[in-house]
C-alpha cells in the first residue's frame, strides 16, 4: 500500500525533479500487410496502423490527466518495412515511408519507428533497397525514423553493410542539410538491436513480438541526481544501493502506466524500458548524475567507472520494480539531448575517444554526436565498426547515430531544438581507415557465441 510520503515524494519527483514516462510506445505487427503491389501494401499498413493506434493518444492524455503523470512522448513502432519491401521489389521503398508518415500524422504521434533492416548476416531481399532509400525517406517525412542492425554477438559484423552506412549517413545529412541535418538524427546503426525498444530512433516491433503491445519508457536522471545530492556521506555501496532503491520507486510507476495503458487501449502489455534518458533542460542530466557522484565533469578519469556503477544499479532496481523489464534499460548518454554532456563538449573535457570508453558500460553508445560535415563516409564507417565490435565483444546493444554538421568545423554548433537539444561539432580523427572498410566481408562471431 502507498502511504502518504509515498504520495508526497511522487509528486516532488514529478513537479521538482523531471520525473516522467517519457514514451508510450505501441507496437504494431505488418507482417500481414505484405503484398506484391506497393499501393495495395500500403493501404493495409495505413488501415492497420489507424486501427489500433487511433486511440493511443487520447488515451495517454486521459492517463496523464487522471494520475497528473507526464507523458512526453506516443509513439509507434511497427515490423522492420525492408520485410514489406521484399515482396514488392520492383518498386521503390519510399512510399512505404510516405504511407507512415500520413499514418502517423492521422493517429497524432511523436514519432513513427521501422523504416528498418536488419542485416547483420547479409542482406534479404529488400533490404538492400530499403537501405538505399533511407536518405530520401528520412528527407521527405517528418515522423519517421530509421534503424538498421549491421551486428549481432550471435552473426559477427556485415562489414559491407558498415560500409554502406557510413555511405547513407553522410547522404541523408546532406540531404537535409537545409534543416540541419535532422535526418541523420532520425537514423540508428545497431549492433544487438533489441525488438521490444521503446526509443526512437531505433524502435522497430519484432518478428518475435505479438501482433500488437504495449510498451512504456520512463526516466528519471533528475531524481537519480537529487537523491544523491541529499546522501553526503555515503561510501561507493551506499550509492549504489540509493540509485537502486531510486530506480524501484521510478519503474514502479512506469509500471502503472504501462497496466493502465495496456488496459484501456485492449493490447497486451510488452515491457517497461527504465532508460535514464536525458533532455536539454537544466537539471535533467546523466552527466550530472556522474558529476553527483564526485566528478568535477564528466569525461574526467573516473567517468567510465561511475557510469558503470550507475547503469548496474538501474538495472537492478528496476528488475524488482516489474516482471518485465526489457528494450535497452540503463542510462543514455546522447551528448546534444543531455545538458551536462553538452557542456563537457563544448569545454573539451568530453571527446569522441572517452564517449566510446563509456559505451562498453551504459545500455546505447556513440548517440546524438555531431561530427564535421567534410568528414569521409570511410571514417563513419570506422566509427559504426568499433561501436559493433564492443556491442558483438561484450554481448551488449551498442549503437551509433552520427550526424555529419554539413558545412560545419569542430567547434561550431548545430541546433535541433525539442528534445534533441543542440551541442557542438566534436572532433574526429582524421587518420583513415578505408583500407579496412573497403575490404568488406564479414567479421566472425566471437567464440562467446558459441552457447547452445
Amino acid at each position: 500500500m502507498l502511504n502518504a510520503g509515498d504520495i508526497l515524494e511522487t509528486i516532488t519527483m514529478i513537479q521538482d525533479e523531471h520525473l516522467d514516462i517519457r514514451t508510450v510506445t505501441m507496437g504494431i505487427s505488418l507482417l500481414d500487410c505484405a503484398d506484391s503491389d506497393i499501393d495495395s501494401a500500403c493501404d493495409k499498413v495505413y488501415e492497420k496502423i489507424v486501427r489500433y493506434a487511433g486511440a493511443l493518444v487520447p488515451v495517454c492524455e486521459d492517463i496523464e490527466h487522471q494520475y497528473g503523470i507526464p507523458i512526453i512522448n506516443k509513439r509507434i513502432a511497427v515490423t522492420p518495412i525492408a520485410m514489406l519491401a521484399a515482396a514488392c521489389q520492383s518498386r521503390n521503398p519510399v512510399k512505404f515511408a510516405r504511407t507512415l508518415e500520413k499514418a502517423a500524422q492521422t493517429v497524432g504521434v511523436n514519432f513513427i519507428g521501422g523504416y528498418s533492416a536488419l542485416v547483420h548476416k547479409g542482406f534479404a531481399a529488400g533490404d538492400y533497397a530499403l537501405i538505399e532509400s533511407i536518405p530520401e525517406a528520412l528527407a521527405a517525412t517528418d515522423h519517421v525514423c530509421s534503424s538498421v542492425n549491421i551486428g549481432s554477438t550471435k552473426a559477427g559484423i556485415n562489414m559491407d553493410a558498415v560500409a554502406k552506412m557510413g555511405q547513407i549517413i553522410r547522404e541523408t545529412s546532406l540531404k537535409t542539410a537545409d534543416r540541419d541535418c535532422i535526418g541523420a538524427a532520425k537514423l540508428v546503426v545497431f549492433c544487438n538491436a533489441p525488438e521490444d525498444n521503446p526509443f526512437m530512433a531505433g524502435a522497430f516491433h519484432g518478428v518475435g513480438e505479438p501482433d500488437c503491445v504495449v510498451n512504456v519508457g520512463v526516466s528519471g536522471p533528475g531524481v537519480v541526481r537529487a537523491a544523491l545530492a541529499k546522501s553526503e556521506g555515503l561510501d561507493i555501496t551506499g550509492v549504489a544501493d540509493l540509485i537502486k532503491r531510486t530506480a524501484f520507486k521510478i519503474t514502479r510507476m512506469g509500471q502503472l502506466v504501462a497496466k493502465e495503458a495496456s488496459r484501456r487501449l485492449c493490447v497486451p502489455f510488452g515491457i517497461v524500458d527504465l532508460s535514464l534518458a536525458p533532455t536539454p533542460e537544466v537539471g535533467d542530466s546523466v552527466a550530472h548524475i556522474l558529476e553527483e557522484m564526485g566528478l568535477e565533469s564528466v569525461g574526467a578519469c573516473g567517468t567510465t567507472a561511475t557510469l558503470a556503477l550507475l547503469n548496474d544499479a538501474v538495472k537492478k532496481g528496476g528488475i524488482m520494480a516489474s516482471s518485465h523489464v526489457g528494450g535497452l534499460s540503463g542510462a543514455f548518454i546522447p551528448v546534444t539531448e543531455d545538458a551536462g554532456m553538452i557542456d563537457a563538449a563544448r569545454s573539451g573535457a568530453l571527446g569522441i575517444e572517452k564517449l566510446e570508453a563509456m559505451t562498453a558500460v551504459c545500455s546505447v553508445g556513440l548517440d546524438m554526436i555531431v561530427i564535421p560535415g567534410d568528414t569521409p563516409a570511410a571514417v563513419i564507417s570506422g566509427i559504426i565498426a568499433d561501436e559493433a565490435a564492443i556491442g558483438m565483444i561484450n554481448s551488449k546493444t551498442t549503437a551509433v547515430r552520427l550526424i555529419p554538421a554539413i558545412g560545419k568545423q569542430v567547434g561550431e554548433e548545430l541546433n535541433f531544438g525539442g528534445l534533441l537539444g543542440s551541442g557542438p561539432v566534436m572532433r574526429v580523427s582524421a587518420k583513415s581507415p578505408e583500407r579496412f572498410i573497403s575490404r568488406g566481408g564479414r567479421i566472425p562471431a566471437p567464440i562467446q557465441s558459441l552457447k547452445n
